[in-house]
């Protein structure tokens, strides 16, 4: 019996075998054993408490902790056994890249998970978690970039020049990405100043429109006519931006004009008529409104009201229903609207001298 214990297969003998299938054995029951019974009875904890935490914690352990000691728990089975340095070498780098992996996987599911939350407990959870999606990325690029650097390291390499080489290159990037460059860091300013959010209406110069979604290097609006309008994020951060999402009340002034053969006595009721049917619609707020100036053609005054909401199509309907209600209580008072008029006033002049009205002179 002896004899066959002390077998060498593949340089081991049978007892280092089945010694390194035990531990790979016994790890692994272990493992399923916490996975069942400890994690399923966290996980009944958790769903008794209104926090997310637990539930974060539980899920990262199952995706990045339980599988790494999985294979943690082989490569101790394999390092009792003899395969000589090469293999052991193999093994070693092995391990020290599922390490890096889950460490990174780790890492970056915690900055999610950070990032989320703080999202959600924002106003507009959805339109920030939207906004958020680019830095997250960007993030998770540099972790990547630093563990797999780090796992370089603990290889045995000197990673004196790659560091000096990525810090030139990355010289070299940015000079060559400058726009690219400048519309992420512009992409950084808007999502944390927030000039605008998605589904603000905003105005950039001439152009106008709904935000529906803002990227890293470029945010979409949705003009009035339909189309979609693709502006980089240094333009929007570089231009003025007027906002009428967060418009409180909005201010309207408007003119009317009316005839100069109007009797003075009418032109003074003017104001007190129009304040009334501004004053009857609800949302208004009456501010003035004076006789203003001497038109060309018209005599002129000025009116001005605030509006309750940001709303283009509210302030349009009062603005309708004001405009009604002068017109009916014109017609009333017999005043009547200005248009562009011109008179013209000449005398006919014969031998230097004007013709009489009754003249059977040619004319």
């Amino acid at each position: 019996m002896n004899s066959f214990w002390e077998k060498v297969l593949l340089g081991n003998t049978v007892r280092d075998w089945m010694i390194g299938i035990l531990i790979i054995a016994i790890s692994i029951f272990l493992l399923r054993v916490i996975k069942t019974i400890a994690l399923a009875q966290l996980r009944r904890w958790a769903r008794k408490t209104n926090t997310t935490i637990d539930d974060f914690l539980i899920l990262s352990i199952e995706r990045s902790v339980l599988p790494f000691f999985y294979i943690l728990a082989v490569y101790l089975g394999l390092s009792y056994l003899s395969f000589g340095e090469k293999a052991q070498n193999i093994l070693r780098i092995a391990l020290l890249v599922t390490a890096t992996f889950f460490a990174i996987r780790l890492i970056t599911s915690v900055i999610n998970y950070l990032v989320e939350n703080f999202t959600r407990s924002q106003k507009d959870a959805e339109t920030k978690r939207k906004q958020a999606r680019g830095i997250v990325v960007i993030v998770n690029i540099i972790i990547w970039i630093i563990g797999i650097v780090f796992l370089i390291d603990n290889l045995g390499y000197d990673i004196t020049t790659l560091v000096a080489g990525l810090g030139i290159g990355g010289i070299a990037i940015a000079l060559a990405a400058q726009a690219i460059l400048g519309d992420l860091f512009s992409y950084f300013v808007i999502f944390f100043d927030k000039p605008f959010e998605i589904g603000d209406f905003i105005i950039i110069g001439d152009k106008m429109g709904t935000v529906e979604y803002v990227g890293i290097k470029t945010t979409r609006i949705r003009a009035l006519s339909g189309e979609q309008l693709i502006v980089s994020n240094t333009d929007l951060t570089n231009s003025r931006v007027q906002n009428y999402k967060r418009m409180e009340s909005r201010r309207v002034v408007f003119s009317i004009g009316v005839l100069y053969e109007t009797p003075f006595e009418k032109l003074k009721r003017i104001p007190d008529m129009v304040k009334r049917i501004i004053e009857q619609q609800p949302d208004l707020k009456f501010d003035r409104a004076h006789f203003s100036s001497f038109g060309s053609s018209s005599l002129d005054f000025e009116i001005v009201y605030f509006v309750s909401g940001a709303d283009y199509n509210l302030y349009m309907d009062k603005q309708q229903r004001i405009n009604l209600g002068i017109v009916e209580a014109f017609e009333k008072e017999n005043i009547g609207f200005a248009y562009p008029t011109q008179k013209i006033y000449f005398d006919q002049f014969v031998n230097g001298k004007s013709m009489p009205e009754n003249s059977n002179m040619p004319r």
